[in-house]
């Protein structure tokens, strides 16, 4: 295994291939812009090559412009495929030529979930409370995009058909998808710093892609809203038949609006296996595509042209706010200058490691059993619960919610069960 790079020119314009190791091979497309003829050219050379039938090669991972070819070194070494990719690039068909099964996917978006909220006010609790896309991501959506009302941000979103362009992206079968109508493209920054909860299934825009969360984890997209689950380990019908995601690369999302309520009903009929999906199959065909961009090219640079103003804009905010003067020092952590006074005969439940306090569960003078939660801690964009060391009665509790503690801090103390006080 080597660490060396190196560049090969194909026949094309900006257009290389490294590698990456001898087990590894990368192929990049144009540059990194979004551009949806680069991923219909990645999906034609991974095509192309899976009808080779190469013998030793293990995996073929496509991204929006690139595909990585992974191989056993032993059968099939990396460097070997140069030529090969060469001569099945030539082979590929012109662009307006192209075209990919592409089923239309109706799913269903709570708007403005309680969960996305409840992740904000975590994030505005935990990490950073003065961020500007705080307290509202989609108000912020709106202002970046120049957009008159968050019933415009709102308009767009479900009138848009969502291609799906990768698969995997925040865990478990989660979709990144673009708006096929560039037109319907709402564009923002990304957390930063990330959030470090986020509710599994929650949608959210990052750059000018969507995202639907696989699982629970950090994140760092815009929120909209809530879907149903993308990922079903249960695999029993409908959408997750076959495997045990939902979507396919070049899928096509459309939304249809739900209640909060609703959603939790069609979620939990998902999670069994019984939930229905609405899905009519099709074709994405490049070449329709781009005369549709052409017949359409006056309203579409209008309409990207408003999105880049406001967002200029908006950097003249944050500059005169000294949001791109923020240092990111470590956290302060709120040690007492004295040891907490832990009674006599009760147990000491320090925090493991440097952390913030998203919950306490504990009351003073409450009952607990061993295991139950007494306090939530959040570090590392991860969520550590903190649970009772055996039976007894909680005799004090020396933090509070969004207080930094440090290593070996005392958060609680737990009298046990027939101790002497």
């Amino acid at each position: 295994m080597t660490d060396q790079r190196r560049t090969v020119p194909l026949d094309c314009a900006a257009r290389r291939t490294g590698r990456d190791g001898d087990d590894n091979v990368i192929v990049e497309y144009g540059d990194p812009v979004l551009d949806l003829s680069l991923r219909m050219r990645v999906h034609a050379l991974q095509e192309a090559l899976q009808a080779e039938g190469l013998d030793g090669a293990i995996d073929l991972t496509p991204g929006i412009r690139s595909l990585q070819v992974h191989t056993e070194a032993g059968k099939l070494r990396a460097r070997s495929l140069i030529p090969l990719l060469q001569r099945v690039e030539n082979e590929l068909p012109p662009m307006h030529e192209l075209r990919v099964p592409s089923r239309i996917v109706r799913l269903p978006l709570s708007w403005d979930d309680p969960a996305t909220r409840l992740a904000i006010e975590r994030y505005m609790n935990g990490v950073r409370s003065d961020a500007p896309w705080t307290p509202w991501n989609i108000e912020f959506i709106r202002r970046i995009n120049g957009l008159d009302t968050v019933q415009h941000v709102q308009d767009i979103v479900y009138s848009a058909k969502y291609l799906v362009l990768g698969l995997g992206d925040v865990y478990l079968g989660a979709p990144v998808a673009t708006p096929v109508d560039p037109r319907h493209r709402l564009v923002t920054t990304k957390y930063n710093p990330a959030r470090t909860w986020t509710a599994e299934n929650s949608v959210g825009i990052g750059g000018a892609y969507l995202c639907v969360y696989g699982m629970e984890g950090p994140g760092g997209y815009q929120f909209v809203g809530r879907t149903i689950q993308v990922w079903n380990r249960f695999r029993r019908a409908g959408l997750f038949a076959d495997q045990p995601w939902s979507l396919r690369f070049f899928d096509q999302i459309e939304w249809y609006q739900v209640g909060a309520e609703e959603l939790l009903d069609l979620r939990a009929d998902t999670d069994a296996g019984r939930g229905h999906v609405e899905v009519a199959d099709g074709w994405f065909d490049y070449g329709s595509y781009s005369r549709f961009l052409t017949a359409n090219a006056g309203s579409i640079a209008a309409f990207r042209s408003r999105p880049a103003a406001a967002f200029e804009e908006e950097k003249e905010r944050w500059r005169a706010s000294g949001e791109f003067d923020r240092a990111s020092p470590e956290p302060a952590v709120s040690v007492s200058a004295e040891p907490a006074a832990v009674p006599s005969g009760a147990t000491a439940v320090p925090a493991p490691f440097i952390a913030s306090v998203w919950q306490v569960e504990a009351r003073p003078g409450s009952r607990v059993a061993a295991g139950d939660k007494l306090v939530c801690l959040e570090a590392m964009k991860m969520e550590t619960i903190i649970t009772a060391p055996h039976d007894g009665t909680v005799a004090g509790i020396y933090v509070t919610v969004g207080a930094q503690v440090a290593a070996g801090q005392v958060l609680i103390a737990v009298v046990p069960d027939g101790a002497v006080r």
